[in-house]
């Protein structure tokens, strides 16, 4: 009886003791993936698809080191460890019809679409935080141009966002508006880039359960169900999010700033609500990501975005951290045109880009 006791025990032990095993082995299984995938991230977004190691700002020495420049007297070096990633929300709509698409290229070469949104984010894990450069739409800057049978036609200056719309609306299109936007910031290295169409944002804005936000100004268009004041304090659901960002009264002069300022205003509100989401439940930003596949052309794969969330949801990002090119709007002899400020522009991406050497 008692050696039938002791061989249940034993029997117990090993089931447990398998069972520990297996749970231990998944652990470490997962561990493994995550690391893996962090490590195969890290490494894709630490080389630059556009522009170069050292920046046309400052001043080049003899006498300065590899990456160094000198600016107003003083010496500062390229913060190699930066990240940066080109944001862009297209006009065309590749799902669902929710606003139409305001610029049509008919059946051409060049059908991808005009960048109505730019930011590029610039990820500093020296100072673990977040920035980002508001771009205008209308920045007159550099535009390579196809011809509609695809032929390059040479550089003509243009509105930034235009670069977008020759090409092919997926890589093709991103690379070439990567560049543009490089080659108009002084050729700084822009590591990755992400095309959201404006369609995703209602579906993006509804899974972390709509944002909050101040209304700027007033939208009001019947025709879309829209009706928003001044001062209000709104969540934005569904298509309201989505003209929210999208819609300007192009009667107005530069009311595409007044845009800018409600995308400034939205992305910030959005990105501290999927951070707070995220830090309880990294799942939330997975399913974010798999989300904005569907509505998105991006180089950045699930491993690098692996270790991006799990890397910067600590990071600070607030609403002092969204510049803007400062600068002048103007009618052009068919629409707006702005011209970046190339002495503050010059300011802006040395404080972002490099550090002072003390």
């Amino acid at each position: 009886m008692l050696d039938n006791n002791i061989t249940t025990e034993k029997k117990k032990l090993t089931v447990g003791l398998r069972t520990i095993i297996t749970i231990l082995t998944i652990v470490i299984v997962i561990v493994g993936i995550v690391f893996v995938l962090r490590f195969v991230g890290k490494s894709q977004l630490s080389k630059a698809i556009a522009g170069e190691r050292n920046a046309d700002v400052g001043e080049s020495s003899t006498a300065l080191s590899e990456n160094q420049i000198l600016y107003k007297g003083k010496v500062y070096q390229l913060n190699e460890d930066l990240i940066s990633v080109l944001v862009m929300g297209i006009d065309t709509e590749t799902v669902d019809d929710v606003g139409g698409q305001s610029w049509k290229a008919g059946d051409t070469a060049n059908k991808g679409g005009q960048a109505d949104t730019l930011f590029l984010t610039v990820i500093n894990p020296h100072k673990k935080e977040i920035s980002f450069i508001a771009i205008n739409r209308n920045t007159m800057a550099d535009v390579d141009v196809w011809d509609d049978e695809g032929n390059y036609t040479g550089v003509i200056t243009y509105q930034i966002s235009l670069q977008h719309g020759y090409g092919d609306g997926g890589v093709e299109s991103c690379e070439r508006q990567v560049k543009a936007v490089s080659r108009m910031l002084f050729n700084i290295p822009i590591n990755s880039y992400a095309a959201i169409s404006m369609d995703g944002v209602p579906k993006l804005n509804d899974a972390i359960g709509g944002v909050d936000v101040t209304v700027l100004d007033d939208i009001v268009y019947p025709e879309y169900n829209m009706s928003l004041h001044t001062g209000e304090n709104v969540t934005l659901k569904g298509k309201t999010a989505y003209w929210y960002v999208r819609l300007r009264n192009e009667n107005a002069f530069n009311s595409n700033q007044l845009r800018l300022d409600r995308q400034k205003q939205y992305l910030k509100a959005f990105i501290n609500k999927a951070k707070e989401k995220s830090l309880s439940d990294i799942r939330i930003a997975l399913d974010l990501y798999k989300t904005m596949g569907e509505y998105m052309v991006t180089d950045i794969d699930l491993s690098t975005f692996t270790y991006m969330a799990t890397e910067y949801l600590n990071y600070d990002f607030d609403l002092d951290n969204i510049y803007t090119l400062e600068g002048e709007t103007m009618n052009g002899t068919q629409f707006e045109e702005f011209y970046m400020d190339e002495d503050a522009a010059e300011e802006m991406i040395v404080n972002l880009f490099y550090e002072e050497v003390k």
